[in-house]
């Protein structure tokens, strides 16, 4: 065999195997599906189910509720900082080695932090379990677009997108049957069985793909990466706690916004060797997936910030009642994310994205114009299942536009970009409908206790709606009064936080039937699929 036969042949075999005589078989590529989904349950469970067990960390380390909330956050900031330059260094190193290393690194830390003997230990761990988390997300949806054929790879990234929208709410849920019948540190044991059983099945079925780049790594291109997404994620998640005006909040954005207008400006110079080719951008596909995931995941985190409470402290349930509560909404999503390709390949993505918008706005139309205390979960349930299936409809079409925007050899990026917009919508959303809803019920529980209650009492009522049914007990005589007006509050709050959500959705629909992608984007042709040494794809 010549030199070049051989380049071929390691080129080809370099790009996932995915096309030639070394093509996976039907059975290798389903096996390489269920290893990579494993492995993304396994951190999009962690990013959720720590919140179940908030007390008893408190109780446990004898932490603060900052320290509690550091606790569950920092593995989130982690993750999403990490996520563009470990997804680059995939693409680099090989998809397969960084898959396997960053299961290794997250299982051990997931089980340092179940043994935690500390607050301090328990960070640690989280910090490192999130960089291990950002080492697999990338790669598991890079593995499926540099692996699968065209014809293979909607339905494959269907099934991604299903498990992680659903998979959070499905980490709950088992999580809190764990703190039900265990105890909190038991969690962990969930993340490291599927890592374990992901860990097996990636080391037999999934292939090995890398880009072949004559460039040097982009290391300030990186740098200035991880530094605009820790100060933005920062201050999304710290701003409602620590408040919008107080000095580290206002320090942390300058810093998150000098970082990101660096890294543009750095990727601007670099062009061909940059990190991330900012002018992709430009492109309809790009833009209109990004934006479109970017609101759905914040609509959907800001839903969850509003049902926990009203399940649990308005109509009194238990953590697990209430996660159990979200799994029909989890199901349709997941279930409609299988559907999506199939819909986009008869009408094509931007339709797909636009029909999937629509129900996502109904159903908060719904929640906002039926919810009540009276009626209860009845009252919020059609909501909720419009808006499972309208996420799924046009996740995954915005997930399949946006790694299909970049070459196949950088699907470790592209990837990562997805995964970087889904944590940032996520954080912006809890933000921003988090603080609605508070704004809300405090001016309508002001309203209602205004010369009702002793004002001490009125104080802590204002602080959320389960403080007040917490005070509710000792406020005598005014019980009654004190927890009737906190609900009542909460769902005033409620609609506030729902109709704004409508008005967001209705100006994505508005975009995306002017902006998103009108076809699927195939990816750009590779050097070598230019100059005819690999077959095209």
């Amino acid at each position: 065999m010549s030199t070049n036969q051989s380049a071929q042949v390691a080129a080809a075999e370099g790009n996932g195997g995915a096309r030639g005589a070394g093509a996976p078989d039907a059975r290798r590529l389903r096996m390489t599906l269920i290893a990579v989904c494993t492995a993304l349950m396994a951190v999009v469970a962690s990013v959720s189910g720590l919140n179940v067990a908030q007390p008893d960390l408190a109780v446990e380390f004898g932490a603060s509720q900052s320290t509690v909330l550091w606790i569950i956050n920092v593995y989130t900031l982690g993750l999403a900082a990490l996520l563009l330059p470990l997804g680059a260094i995939g693409d680099r190193l090989g998809r397969k080695p960084m898959l396997i290393a960053g299961l290794i690194v997250f299982g051990i830390a997931s089980a340092v932090a179940g043994l935690a003997p500390t607050a301090e230990v328990m960070l640690a761990a989280r910090v490192v379990s999130g960089a291990g988390a950002a080492m697999i997300m990338p790669i598991t949806l890079a593995v499926i677009t540099s692996t699968f054929p065209e014809g293979e790879r909607s339905r494959a990234i269907g099934v991604w997108t299903g498990v992680a929208g659903g998979g959070g709410v499905l980490g709950m849920f088992l999580s809190a049957v764990l703190v039900d019948v265990a105890n909190w540190r038991w969690l962990f044991v969930l993340p490291v069985v599927l890592v374990v059983v992901a860990l097996g099945m990636a080391l037999k079925s999934v292939p090995d793909s890398r880009e072949s780049s004559g460039h040097a790594f982009d290391t300030i291109g990186a740098l200035t990466s991880v530094v605009a997404v820790v100060g933005l994620i920062f201050v999304l998640q710290e701003g409602p706690e620590r408040g919008w005006t107080a000095p580290v909040t206002l320090i942390s954005l300058v810093v998150g916004v000098a970082a990101t207008l660096c890294f543009v400006v750095w990727e601007l110079h670099r062009r061909e060797a940059s990190l991330l080719d900012v002018r992709l951008f430009r492109e309809r596909s790009l833009a209109g997936g990004s934006i479109t995931l970017l609101v759905v995941f914040g609509v959907q985190a800001g839903i969850f910030v509003v049902l926990f409470p009203f399940l649990q402290a308005v109509l009194g349930w238990s953590a697990l009642r209430s996660t159990l509560a979200l799994m029909p909404m989890a199901v349709a999503m997941m279930l409609a994310s299988g559907l999506a390709p199939r819909l986009a390949a008869r009408i094509g993505p931007r339709s797909t994205m636009a029909a999937g918008i629509l129900p996502a706005g109904a159903g908060l139309a719904l929640m906002a114009a039926f919810v009540s205390v009276d009626g209860g979960y009845p009252s919020v349930l059609p909501g909720m299942l419009a808006m499972g299936i309208g996420m799924g409809l046009s996740m995954t079409p915005s997930t399949e536009a946006i790694t299909g925007s970049l070459p196949r050899e950088r699907q470790g990026v592209a990837s990562a970009l997805n995964d970087v917009t889904r944590e940032f919508g996520t954080a912006l959303g809890v933000a921003l409908l988090g603080a609605l809803l508070s704004a809300g019920y405090r001016s309508a529980v002001d309203d209602r206790l205004r010369g009702v209650v002793p004002e001490g009492v009125a104080d802590t009522a204002r602080e959320g709606v389960a403080n007040a049914v917490e005070a509710a007990g000792g406020a005598g005589s005014h019980e009654q009064t004190l927890v009737h007006a906190a609900q009542q509050s909460f769902v005033d709050g409620w609609q506030q936080a729902m109709w704004a959500g409508v008005a967001v959705m209705g100006v994505l629909f508005l975009y995306v039937l002017a902006r998103g992608p009108r076809n699927p984007v195939p990816a750009p042709a590779t050097e070598a699929e230019v100059t005819g040494t690999v077959a095209p794809r």
